[in-house]
């Protein structure tokens, strides 16, 4: 004896799954993107704008999921972010401030992400992915 509405329960978690890992996943992870940078970037040192100016933020669907990406295009982005930070608070030559002012932090990128955006980055998780 066939189960009556097998083929349509089927049907359903095929098109939930689907809402999942498409849209639901590419939203969700856009959001978290734009929190981490937001984040990141009060963070960033500000000299000349040329860094913060160059932030950019890339989503791709592909095989394995949804893989989202935050970078600086700046050639020196990376080393001002893994600098040490041991001149902080120094004045910078020419009268142009003091080094990482007026917010900024070593390893700025990581820390939007991981220290100062997380809990905004687990409720929009929790938000985006609830069905």
């Amino acid at each position: 004896m066939p189960i009556k509405g097998l083929d349509a329960a089927k049907k359903q978690t095929e098109q939930i799954v689907g809402r999942i890992t498409g849209v639901m996943s590419e939203r969700t992870v856009t959001e978290i993107l734009i929190i981490g940078a937001g984040y990141a970037s009060t963070l960033t040192p500000v000299d000349t704008s040329t860094l913060i100016n160059s932030q950019y933020r890339r989503v791709e669907n592909g095989p394995n999921g949804v893989r989202g990406m935050v970078g600086y295009t700046a050639a020196y982005a990376a080393a001002v972010n893994a600098a040490k930070g041991t001149l902080a608070g120094q004045p910078r030559p020419g009268n142009r401030g003091t080094y990482w002012a007026p917010d900024g932090e070593p390893d700025f990128l990581r820390k939007g992400f991981e220290r100062d955006g997380k809990s905004d980055i687990e409720a929009a998780v929790r938000r985006g992915m609830k069905l």
